[in-house]
This record gives structure tokens, sequence and C-alpha cells, in this order.
């Protein structure tokens, strides 16, 4: 009798800094910990990928409760120790930006490879050296690039897949909430994004992921005209103390692509929401026109379109909003950071192809340099070329 009992793939993964909101729920609970609870990752002929979390930080408290309540009994306040653990073989960075680049040249020298948040640095160079360092080492290499997978995002790819649009003409993003000060009502989001000495401020934050959503979606970003301002210059801490917003709040930008389609996205952090979604992005062409939110999109072709005529003197007699049809749903979506870890991982046992590399994270940190740029220089800015190099396997290196 053949024995079927499948074979398990283990990956150890260093997962550090994953105490914070998004990294415990996006990263650890909702991927890591999910793909586990589900058997692992199938990758063919009874195989599976399970994915076993070494979390590390730098508040043991934090860490000890993050264990006690996910059950992932392995934790440390020590990086160097966890690096030097060979049982693994991954390391995952979700610390805030400006910790990054030293913990991940850590994890190079190593000999880890490296799976990381956005933005992986708060220059391009340093980004850039990133990518090269991995490269040259032999070591696979992604950065997160969630918003690809959410739901909308996926049918609005399947649109442009479709050529439902005909030719793209223009792109026009608006992404953004209200962040209360932290006075009167507490704040959404951490102080130290408000703060630019230590590494926030809505271009790098926000302008990484509209790299990579313009560059997979609709055409390579060729350069960007940026305003920005300080809407609230004075918020309140964790600790209810107030301090000075030295990190912008909001910036407007277009960008130019490269096959001549215009992008224009506004982002706020200083905006009460009107519109479908926290993010939406209105896609127009010549044959039809599509606005995609996180988690639906919805569609006008060129049939369909109304006829509107400028008369100010009576009252709108169309409802722009009924003419409008939802796209339905096709598939189950799963969570978008999963997705993106299940490549990942499927990347590094299987060899499977992964383009959302380290490469793309210093492309995304150099449009948030080159923007912010702009603004300071009150300029149209060009993106120049960020080279790809030979990818090597660690044996070739060795």
């Amino acid at each position: 009798m053949t024995n079927h009992t499948p074979k398990t793939h283990r990956v150890g993964i260093i997962m550090n800094g994953v105490t914070g909101r998004m990294g415990t729920n996006q990263h650890l609970i909702r991927s890591i910990l999910a793909i586990a609870k589900d058997g692992g990752i199938p990758i063919g002929d009874g195989e599976v990928i399970m994915p076993d979390p070494f979390l590390v930080g730098r508040n043991p408290a934090k860490l000890e409760k993050l264990s006690e309540a996910t059950g992932v009994e392995k934790w440390s306040t020590d990086l160097d120790a966890a690096l030097a653990d060979d049982a693994y073989a991954v390391y995952f960075d979700a610390q805030v930006t400006s910790r990054r680049v030293d913990a991940v040249q850590a994890a190079i020298s190593a000999g880890k490879h490296i799976y990381c948040e956005k933005p992986t640095a708060t220059t391009t160079t340093d980004a850039y050296s990133l990518y090269e360092q991995a490269a040259k080492a032999g070591l696979k290499n992604g950065v997160v690039q969630d918003k690809l997978w959410l739901p909308g995002i996926q049918k609005l790819k399947r649109l442009i897949d479709a050529d439902f649009f005909g030719e793209i003409i223009a792109v026009r993003g608006e992404f953004g909430y209200w962040v209360f000060r932290g006075d009167a009502i507490p704040t959404q989001r951490p102080s130290w994004n408000y703060r630019t000495e230590d590494g926030g401020g809505i271009i790098l934050d926000m302008f990484s992921h509209w790299r990579y959503v313009i560059d997979n979606l609709f055409g390579a970003v060729k350069g960007v005209s940026c305003m920005a301002a300080t809407h609230l210059p004075q918020r309140w801490d964790e600790d209810g103390k107030p301090y000075e917003s030295t990190a912008e709040d909001a910036a407007y930008a277009t960008f130019e692509l490269e096959n001549g389609i215009i992008a224009h996205f506004n982002s706020s952090w200083a905006v009460r929401v009107r519109r479908d979604d926290l993010l939406t992005i209105h896609v127009d062409g010549l044959n039809g026109s599509a606005v995609a939110g996180l988690r639906d999109c919805w569609i006008q072709p060129l049939s369909g379109t109304p006829r509107p005529v400028w008369n100010p003197d009576i009252e709108q007699p169309i409802k722009f909003f009924d003419g409008w049809l939802k796209v339905p749903e096709q598939e189950d979506y799963e969570n978008a950071f999963r997705a993106q870890w299940e490549l990942f991982l499927r990347h590094v046992v299987a060899d499977e192809p992964f383009p959302w590399t380290l490469l793309a994270g210093a492309k995304g940190v150099q449009l948030a340099e080159k923007g912010t740029e702009s603004w300071q220089t009150r300029k149209w800015v060009e993106l120049p070329e960020l080279a790809a190099l030979p990818a090597l396997s660690r044996a070739e290196v060795a």
C-alpha cells in the first residue's frame, strides 16, 4: 500500500516589529497563523508549506502578551540571536521605517531571505542598497504591496486585462480620512506618523503604495509634480501630550506615465470622506470608466454614458450615481496580506516567480523622494531608472 503522507516544508520566519496593530492583525494573525491553521500552503503532490513564526521586538511585555494571545511560544528581544538561528530562514520586518535599514542589512548578512513592509527606507540610496545587497547575496526578497490583492483592485485589474476601457487616458485616486488630533477624541494613527524625524509623513507613507499600484496596473511612472501641506500643525500623542506636527499630512500629486497616461492622486489625513470608500481609484478610458474602492468596483461603458449639458439655472436632471453598474462577485478573495505572503513563501520553497522585490520597494521610496523634491523646489521632477540586477542563486554566490 502506497504511503501518501504529505511532505511538509517548514519555513521559520523571524517576525520583527509585529506588536503593532497592522503587524499583529494583518501579518501574524490573518496571514501566518491563518495559513498554519488551514494546514499550510499546498504546492502539489501532497506537499505543503508550513510557516513557523519567531516573534522579535523591543518590548518584552508586549511580546509576552502577544505570545500568550496567539500561542506563538518563541519570542525574543535579541534580534542578533534570532538571526543566528539557522532554523529560521526568512526575516520579516514591520518596524517603524527609521529602524528598517539596519535590521534588514543585518538579516542579509546573516543569509536570511527578506520580506518586509514598505517603505523599505527613507532614502532611495538606502532602499536600492538593500536590493543590491540581497540580490548579490543570492537571497530571495520581497516587499509588501498588499493593495494589489484587495478585491476592488483585483476587479479593476480584470477589467484592464479584458480591455474594458480601450485606451486609458486618465486615472484619479482619492485616499484619506480625518485623523483626529488626539485631544478631545482619540487619534486613529500613531504619533510618529506626523514627525519627519521619526520617518513620518504622508508622502513617504502613501507614495510607496501609489508607485506599485500605478506601475502594476497602468504603466511605469515617468515624472511627478507634488504639493503638500501640514494642515494640522499640532496633535496629541499616545500619552495625551501635545506635540508639533513636523511632517506633512496631505499631498496632492500628478504623475505622468511612460505611456502618456496622467494619474492624479490626492492623499490626506485631514479630509472628511464623501465618496464610496477611504480609497477610490477612478479610471477613464475611451470605451468606458470604472471606480474601484477597497472591495467594490463600479463601471460605466461608453454605451451607457449619459450626455449632460451645462445649465446651472435648473436643478440637475441626471442622477449620476444611478448610471453605474456594480461589478459582481465572481470569486472569493483572500485577505490581501495573506495572498501575498502565500506567493512569497511559494517563491522561497518552490522558486515560483515573485516580481515584487526590494527593487519595487526602492522604486516606491524613489517616488516619495522625488515627490518631496517637487514640493520643495516647486518644479516638475523626472524619475531616473533604477536598474535591475541579474538574479543570482545562493549556490551561484557561493
